[in-house]
């Protein structure tokens, strides 16, 4: 760590971290060099005609298919589960009971039934597949969605261009990369992490306040910090992540002092009211705080609903410890979700901006048609639902289909590279766009002949 007060910096043997960064007045997340953004707007990479955002909710576990948006009613017993469908705004879709409000709203929704990936059913594989298009191989990581248009799109309005909320995703079993950072992009594009509980009630994000002993330096004096920085950091400069303290410390300055961003952490500037309706949890305040940062600027939220399956209430219903019962989606996980889920969307429609920000929501997987002797539902990668809302999308449609216990896709199968093709598109990013990979390779977004689910616009 570096402390700007300090006679010299000091190293932990993790290296250096944003958190760091950010204790020297400075963020390496926002590194952004403007030449190389200009050049990809002029190759046609980056569109300015509109500007769009996403918000992507990540439904850690893996939802059971059956037990929501893809219901089987006339299956046998072992197949069809506990819940009820219900009639919802689109005609022909039914959805889970659990969800009552979503279904009062899903004019706005389209819902795919039929992805799939034919990859290791693990957690970790599908956090990878569902956040990048691609998998984790020969020792490549493969930049998040957000830290993609951290690359090529850069921040605004003194914001983080990405930020992750409200944990990293921690253990699900596995030791791979969960698709969340940039991967060979470099740290420099990685979320920004909030890494606290926004329904705390003494929430308040570390990072983006200058700490304790630089809050007694006066305001007309912080930005001399520039020269103590300077002179203590030689030893740093070497390193590529430090080379924003020339190139950027200007907008790390504007973000710890920018009134504008640190009203984006203010959930106390909500309405009990709306907090209310957001739902008091964790994903139900996190949702609302991806509203708060979209508005001020941010262009990527991606909010995860857990941070791990075990010992924990979330999708992951297998049945037993240390796992989760499949009825806790009627009595915990459902209304959770239903809560934040559709008040994000009325939220979003009522201020204006729906129409420009893409609302995902999805897991890594679903869940085994056959219920288990547990009374739970194992995984499986071979068949899911996922949820498309806002932005250019089009709602009150069911794109694909499934089988008649939910097995395998019938119709219009979609693979975790389409659904890539699809985020790209609807944020306006050319998907044949090249990115400099490993030793210099260029990497398309998505492989050739890749193309969006069109069906969605």
């Amino acid at each position: 760590m570096f402390r700007i007060d300090a006679s010299k910096s000091v190293h932990f043997c993790d290296g250096m971290s944003r958190r760091d960064f950010l204790h020297a007045g400075a963020i390496s997340t926002l590194g952004l060099s403007l030449p190389t953004l200009q050049a990809l707007t002029a190759q046609g990479a980056v569109s300015n005609a509109s500007e769009m955002n996403c918000i992507l909710l990540f439904l850690v576990g893996g939802p059971s298919q059956l037990d929501t948006w893809d219901m089987k009613p006339d299956a046998p017993e072992e197949i069809r589960g506990p819940f009820k469908p219900i009639e919802t705004r689109t005609p022909g879709l039914y959805i889970s009971e659990v969800f009552p409000r979503l279904a009062t709203m899903t004019d706005k929704v389209a819902v795919v039934r039929s992805v799939y990936h034919t990859a290791a059913a693990v957690h970790d594989t599908g956090h990878q597949m569902m956040q990048t298009g691609r998998l984790f191989t020969g020792g490549i990581e493969h930049p998040h969605y957000g830290c993609v248009v951290s690359k090529l799109q850069g921040s605004r309005n003194d914001t983080p261009p990405h930020v992750l909320l409200p944990l990293p995703i921690g253990p699900t079993g596995g030791n791979m990369p969960h698709g969340q950072g940039a991967g060979y992009l470099g740290k420099t594009y990685d979320p920004f992490l909030i890494n606290a509980n926004p329904n705390d009630k003494a929430f308040k994000v570390p990072d983006l306040l200058p700490p304790d002993y630089v809050t007694a330096v006066r305001e007309n004096r912080r930005r001399s910090l520039r020269s103590a920085i300077d002179g203590a950091v030689g030893a740093f400069e070497a390193s590529p992540d430090a080379k924003l303290l020339d190139a950027n410390f200007e907008g790390a300055y504007k973000l710890m002092s920018s009134p504008k961003a640190r009203e984006a952490f203010d959930l106390a500037a909500e309405s009990d009211e709306l907090r209310d309706r957001y739902g008091r949890t964790r994903f139900g305040q996190s949702c609302l705080l991806a509203r708060r940062m979209i508005e001020r600027g941010v262009r990527f939220v991606t909010v995860n609903m857990f941070e791990t399956v075990f010992n924990e209430i979330t999708w992951d219903i297998h049945g037993s410890s240390p796992f989760s019962p499949i009825d806790c989606y009627k009595t915990e996980v459902g209304p959770n979700f239903d809560n934040a889920y559709t008040a994000l969307l009325e939220d979003l429609g009522r201020r204006g901006m729906l129409e420009n920000t893409m609302v995902l929501a999805l897991g890594e997987f679903g869940r085994t048609p056959k219920v288990n002797p547990a009374g739970g539902r194992d995984h499986h990668p071979a068949c899911w639902s996922v949820l498309f809302a806002g932005g250019k999308v089009k709602g009150g449609q069911i794109v694909g289909a499934s089988d008649e216990i939910g097995y395998a896709p019938k119709d219009r199968p979609v693979s975790p590279q389409e659904i890539a093709a699809t985020v790209y598109q609807g944020l306006n990013i050319d998907i044949a766009t090249e990115l400099v990979g490993p030793q210099g390779r260029p990497l398309r977004l998505v492989d050739h002949g890749i193309e969006p689910v069109q069906e969605l616009f």
